[in-house]
């Protein structure tokens, strides 16, 4: 039986990614008035999305009545907060304007894209005295809705491993749309192998947009292989969602065990030459698994063998 053994340091490492998972439409309207509006890439049904509007009057002449409308016709029942129109008396140059708007999109809400106008106008000020007549201009904002929240697991592991070394591998669970809670992940190695440190991870909570990952070392079997076969490992993630339900998401990967070649660098830096590996934290000279005593004595022996084959000069 081959053995493989995973070290697990253990280590749950938050990350915070900056992005979060959005699209962004910047429009450059008349008068020098930019407006730029972030929405979620999608939206689960009968949940919240956010979208944030920024606009900045980059224009040398002030605008007036500036008013953001949304229609509400693309989602029936969808529920907008703080409002559905959004105004503001004026704007100076160089001037400029945020708002975060919630989406409270409805249980019964058809899936798939639908867009959501936004009706935008403003007053430009002729040389900051004059009123001109109004400028209307539409933005069409897809909202994608989905039936469920999703949880991505992603393993990071080397394409192939050999024999009497140490690879690394690390699992990464994110959860897109929600925060999860009560999350355990449990990996499960092949029949075959012998899982050697914790195989279960438990988290109380996994934020939304926040990943965990575990790293861990695998350390393969100390006998040689000769030919190449794959080695499955599942990874199971169970959680609470937020509305209470229970969940399961899962992944198999498969990595290729396979023979030793002459000569082969490991991860952390040591070498292997045939059958000799050379550690990367010892003293020059120093070989694991074989004493220095002995290289020292084949040296010798094998120029003694050599001074042994020289032809005996012929006295004159």
């Amino acid at each position: 039986m081959k053995f493989i053994w995973i070290i697990p340091l253990l280590i749950g490492v938050f990350v915070l990614f900056p992005e979060i998972y959005a699209e962004t439409i910047t429009q450059n309207l008349e008068g020098g008035m930019d407006i730029q509006i972030t929405y979620p890439e999608e939206i689960v049904s009968g949940r919240e999305g956010v979208i944030s509007i920024l606009i900045k009057n980059n224009g040398w002449e002030n605008k007036e009545d500036i008013s953001f409308g949304f229609s509400l016709s693309a989602i029936p029942t969808l529920i907008i907060e703080p409002s559905d129109r959004i105004t503001l008396d004026r704007l100076t140059q160089g001037g400029s304007y945020g708002e975060n708007i919630n989406l409270q999109i409805p249980n019964d809400a058809s899936l798939g894209v639908h867009f959501l106008n936004l009706k935008y106008s403003h007053v430009l000020v002729a040389n900051n005295k004059t009123p001109q007549s109004p400028f209307f201009h539409d933005i069409a904002i897809p909202i994608t809705i989905k039936e469920g929240p999703s949880v991505t697991i992603h393993t990071k592991m080397p394409e192939s491993i050999f024999s009497n070394a140490e690879f690394p591998i690390e699992t990464e669970v994110l959860s897109k749309d929600i925060d999860i809670t009560n999350v355990r992940i449990k990996i499960i190695p092949p029949k075959d192998i012998e899982f050697r440190g914790e195989t279960l991870h438990t988290f109380s909570k996994i934020e939304k947009n926040m990943a965990v990952a575990i790293t861990s070392r695998i350390i393969t079997p100390i006998d040689e292989v000769n030919i190449e076969y794959k080695l499955p490992f599942q990874i199971i993630v169970t959680y609470t969602d937020d509305v209470g339900l229970n969940k399961e998401d899962s992944q198999t990967v498969s990595v290729v065990l396979r023979p030793r070649t002459f000569m082969e660098l490991t991860t952390d830096g040591g070498i292997w030459i045939g059958s000799f590996f050379i550690a990367p934290y010892v003293s020059l000279g120093t070989i694991i698994g074989i004493p220095a005593g002995a290289i020292i004595s084949l040296l010798i022996r094998k120029k003694q063998n050599s001074s042994k084959k020289r032809p005996k000069k012929k006295k004159l």
